[in-house]
């Protein structure tokens, strides 16, 4: 099992920045991948970052650019560095976790950006 606290969300300003993390209950060394997902109201849940044990990461075009991740496997923490932040960015941010082949969510975190 692996429990995932999700942080730093809140209400920021366009073209301001953001970090969100999410703190795992035991170690990410073995977790094959990790990402951050985010669902705006009305919409589906879309990847938007994600970083895999090796350190290779993928991101969603909307947010290329803009947004970083990394993973600190001394602290069983993923970051998501958000810069630049538009009001479409709007949505609940979610960590993921991939071990094998159960995926494991955590509860989610705000994040509003005003225009």
């Amino acid at each position: 099992q692996v429990q995932l606290v999700e942080s730093g969300g809140g209400l920021v300003q366009a073209g301001g920045s953001l970090r969100l993390s999410c703190a795992a209950s035991r170690s990410i060394f073995d977790i094959n991948a990790m990402a951050w997902y985010r669902q705006a109201p009305g919409k589906q849940r879309e990847l938007v970052a994600g970083i895999t044990r090796g350190g290779n990461t993928n991101f969603a075009d909307s947010v290329k650019g803009r947004f970083t991740i990394s993973r600190d496997n001394a602290k069983n923490t993923v970051y998501l560095q958000m810069n630049n932040l538009k009001p479409e960015d709007t949505a609940v941010y979610y960590c993921n976790a991939l071990r094998g082949v159960t995926s494991y969510w955590g509860q989610g975190t705000q994040v509003t950006v005003s225009s």
